[in-house]
């Protein structure tokens, strides 16, 4: 018998988005997430291997509303919206089963629960035999003697499988498949919005539906029910529960659907299959999917070129003079990591006028003997220096007291500048891309996890030829990069913004920032006694002790002790993820303080002892790293740890930066601030006359936008309206649209889009911003900042409309978040340089998103905040001002 696969794609995206989260949630080198991709692909292999279906075929919900919006306005009107994180995701999940030549099913005005109904109804009359993977349990309706429902549950990246076939329904529930869409009229779905019978749950649904067979049945027999409190419910709500199960029920006869032989399997595409998993980073997938293109890339091998191996001082300082007179040296340098906060100079090769070297550290010549010899050669900048991750070398060279100079091009920044979206910037990647030829990566040599090697525990005739290799290709490649900068004209985004930016993170990373060792871990002590206390409020209001980081214990004493409404469910029993809380939180005090006891929890686990076990014991400082190549805005993010990331929402996650401190006391922390910096820039851009006013009046923007959104005066403007007016703001600067804002701000859809309609009649300019915008990303391909930076989107040019719409909303924001990550980096240049000129001891340490924070000696705090003040007000001429809060502390948390 032939088999057909269904999955419903938001059902288990949505699954796999929520399975494999964690504090490092994946995410592909542009930052853009990837772990509910990963985890769909980990489920549809799965059940692709087991079950072996001849046909399959994914369905997705659209986002316009459906016949059911137009029976019940209310149908999931309290849903939440999909997290963004999620949402960015979906486009290319719709790639990659494109690729697969998997069909995709999407029916405007019906959710893909119908079009499984609909297409697994007619595969039935065939005789076919029907998988359906599904997260959703209303798809349990569809289960019959050929059709089983398969409910994947996703933890941690490993699947766990329900199945049901019509037998297993009745044997769970005691009611067959087409008896649940009766039960679900009567107990309603709260998921959904279903009203149902008000006060008629689960068990009672299924004991009348058990007892009468049908919604007609019971309401035929309502005499015969003897409980009356039961009766009088089901009497004043009969059109409640009739409307209720037409919502409930799968539409079994969705028109316009593909002939069946259109959903058979193909082969995939795999080229276009290995560019996608390239491009997110998916390494694992290429070789699960057996798309190793190395035998397929017609890429000549870079050969060695000659080069001398130096591993005596002798040798050495001859190759120090050799290179006295260079006017460009390109530099291959290998670090090892010696412990958790330490590195060591391994190897180094250099390749200039045509001559190559690889200097073996380690052996005949130590590290301290090499910077005694080379510590004029890194400090003269009449020598141009070109590398590939440069940053990292100066930052080991600043720890060693050796100073950099004459740095004239890093490959990976000027790749970056290119294309923002790759998902690889190896050197050897480049060389094929730019040069027609490729190497072994040099990374390839010490391997990676527990079998990796150092390098200076590899042989030097092992490790020179691939380091020269790297060398020797490093000018090449950057001047072919430099070739296609001045073509696109990001010159001066390249010259005068991103490379010297190089030398300013590696400073801040050298630096680093002062903890409080103490102070943070009385923090943590305190937040254990918050803990404790949170603990015993919910044993007290539960009536007993039980797990509370149990999903099992805590939804027994949720639901089943406390009746508190059921959600939704998972393959254990109860979901009590944050969603299903937060819909609780009215419904009893305990949900409150488990809510507060979830947020300690992680101050507890991911700040206050992750950052404990960063703490540099030489420095007492943490070292983030900054990383400038991640983002495809062009925003600098920081890892191990991020500290862009600190709380501050609550006042105890606020209180963290207290233990954020300067070196002593002859110190203190400045902390620069823009003021609403992406509307200031959207104001620029958008040319609008109304925002510019505002801005340049020193009008308060988000007063001026509640006047005339909800069209009072001023001095009547509440700081609700405030409130709503500057979510509005900030929510048009991300493309946001009624369905997300009204979901932000609790109002209806209606409200929301007359609020949007109402600000783009206030704001006529960044209306037609809007449009012009996304028209320019159609015919370039790309939109960019105002200083040329580019973001490609062939989303534009989709023919799906999810992805579309993707590409539509990154069009409109990236102009603007882009330029302003411009704006900062100039400004930290700058600051960096005057900074540096004026010889002072204060130093910038920290960006974190429009903040810019310097170590400020006491006798330097006025030309500090002076120099911070006109460094970052004065880093580009807008058509409005741009507006930088400086404020002094003695702690980070005292400065905001």
């Amino acid at each position: 018998m032939e088999k057909l696969m269904l999955i419903d794609g938001n059902s288990i995206l949505n699954r796999a988005f929520y399975g494999l989260q964690g504090p490092r949630m994946l995410t592909a080198a542009d930052g853009l997430h990837t772990n509910a991709i990963y985890a769909f692909l980990n489920i549809l292999n799965k059940y692709l291997a087991e079950e072996e279906p001849q046909y399959i075929c994914v369905a997705f919900d659209l986002r316009a509303p459906t016949f059911r919006h137009r029976e019940f306005d209310g149908y999931k009107a309290h849903r939440k919206g999909m997290p963004p994180e999620l949402a960015e995701q979906v486009p290319y999940t719709k790639e990659i089963l494109d690729a697969m030549n998997i069909k995709r099913l999407e029916v405007e005005g019906y959710e893909a629960d119908d079009i499984i109904g609909s297409v697994s109804k007619c595969a039935e009359e065939r005789k076919m035999q029907v998988v359906i993977v599904t997260g959703d349990r209303d798809s349990l309706q569809l289960a019959s003697e050929n059709t089983r429902i398969i409910i994947p549950v996703t933890r941690a990246g490993r699947t766990e499988t329900e199945h049901f076939d019509a037998a297993a329904v009745f044997g769970r529930y005691g009611v067959t498949p087409a008896q649940l869409i009766d039960v679900k009229a009567l107990m309603g779905d709260k998921s959904d919005n279903i009203p149902g019978v008000p006060g008629i749950g689960e068990k009672t649904a299924l004991e009348l539906i058990q007892e009468y067979g049908t919604l007609e049945g019971v309401y035929e027999n309502l005499e015969k029910i003897s409980r009356k409190a039961v009766r009088e419910k089901l009497e004043a709500n009969r059109d409640l529960a009739f409307m209720s199960r037409r919502l409930a029920a799968i539409e079994r006869n969705v028109p316009g659907l593909c002939p069946l032989d259109e959903l058979k399997r193909k082969e995939i595409d795999r080229d276009r299959l290995y560019r996608l998993f390239t491009r997110l980073g998916f390494k694992s997938m290429i070789e699960k999917f057996g798309l190793d293109m190395s035998g397929r890339i017609e890429t000549a091998r870079a050969e060695v070129p000659e080069f001398i191996t130096v591993d005596d001082p002798i040798a050495l300082a001859g190759l120090a003079a050799s290179m006295a007179e260079a006017k460009e040296v390109s530099i291959c340098h290998l670090l090892d990591h010696t412990d958790r906060f330490g590195t060591r100079l391994s190897g180094i090769a250099f390749s200039w006028a045509g001559k190559n070297a690889y200097v073996n550290i380690g052996t005949g010549i130590s590290e301290d003997q090499f910077l005694d010899v080379f510590g004029d050669f890194f400090a003269d900048a009449g020598i141009g220096k070109y590398g590939h991750g440069l940053k990292n070398l100066i930052v080991y060279l600043k720890h060693k007291g050796v100073p950099f100079e004459g740095l004239r091009f890093d490959t990976i920044i000027g790749a970056y500048i290119l294309d923002p979206s790759r998902s690889s910037y190896a050197l050897s990647d480049l060389s094929q891309m730019y040069l027609g030829s490729t190497f072994e990566p040099v990374e390839d040599l010490s391997g990676k996890g527990k079998n990796s090697t150092a390098y200076w525990q590899l042989p030097a005739e092992q490790v020179a030829p691939v380091a020269v290799m790297h060398s020797g290709s490093i000018i090449r490649i950057a001047d072919a990069i430099r070739e296609q900068i001045k073509a696109n004209g990001q010159e001066k985004l390249c010259f005068e913004i991103e490379m010297p930016l190089i030398e300013v993170l590696a400073d801040m990373e050298y630096r680093g920032f002062r903890v409080n060792r103490e102070g943070l871990e009385e923090y943590a002590a305190r937040l254990d006694e918050r803990i404790g206390t949170a603990e015993r409020d919910i044993y007290r209001l539960a009536g007993e002790t039980f797990n509370i980081n149990s999903p099992k214990q805590l939804g027994a004493i949720l639901f089943e002790k406390l009746g508190l409404p059921v959600i939704k469910r998972t393959k254990t029993g109860y979901s009590t993820d944050a969603e299903v809380l937060d819909q609780l939180a009215g419904e009893h005090e305990i949900v409150s303080r488990i809510l507060e006891y979830r947020q300690l929890i992680k101050l507890k686990t991911t700040y206050a002892d992750g950052l404990l076990n960063m703490i540099n014991p030489a420095t007492g400082r943490i070292h983030s790293s900054f990383n400038q190549t991640v983002t495809a805005t062009g925003r600098i993010s920081s890892t191990e740890p991020n500290l862009q990331n600190i709380p501050v929402r609550l006042e105890m996650g606020r209180e963290i930066r207290k233990v954020f401190v300067p070196e002593n006391e002859k110190f203190l922390l400045t902390d620069a601030d823009y003021s609403q910096i992406e509307l200031r820039v959207l104001a620029h851009i958008a040319g609008d006359e109304n925002m510019q006013a505002a801005f340049r009046n020193n009008e308060d923007i988000h007063t001026a936008t509640a006047v005339s959104v909800f069209r009072v005066p001023k001095d009547q403007v509440t700081p609700l309206m405030r409130s709503r007016a500057k979510a509005v703001n900030f929510g048009i600067v991300y493309g946001i649209g009624d369905f997300s804002l009204s979901r932000d701000l609790g109002i209806t859809r209606k409200q929301a889009r007359q609020y949007i309609d109402d600000y783009l009649e206030r704001y006529p300019g960044v209306k037609a911003y809007m449009h012009d915008v996304v028209e320019f990303g159609r015919q370039h391909g790309y939109v960019e900042t105002i200083f040329g930076r580019r973001r490609y989107l062939p989303e534009l040019k989709s023919s799906n409309f999810n992805t579309r719409s993707f590409g539509e909303r990154v069009a409109m924001n990236m102009p603007i978040q882009g330029t302003a990550a411009d704006i900062i980096k100039i400004a930290m240049v700058n600051v960096y340089k005057e900074l540096r000129a004026r010889k002072m001891i204060s130093a910038l340490i920290l960006q974190v998103h429009d903040e810019l924070i310097v170590e400020t000696s006491v006798d330097e705090k006025e030309e500090v905040e002076k120099i911070l003040r006109e460094c970052m007000e004065n880093a580009v001429r807008l058509d409005v001002p741009l507006v930088a809060e400086v404020r002094t502390g003695s702690s980070w948390y005292e400065t905001k």
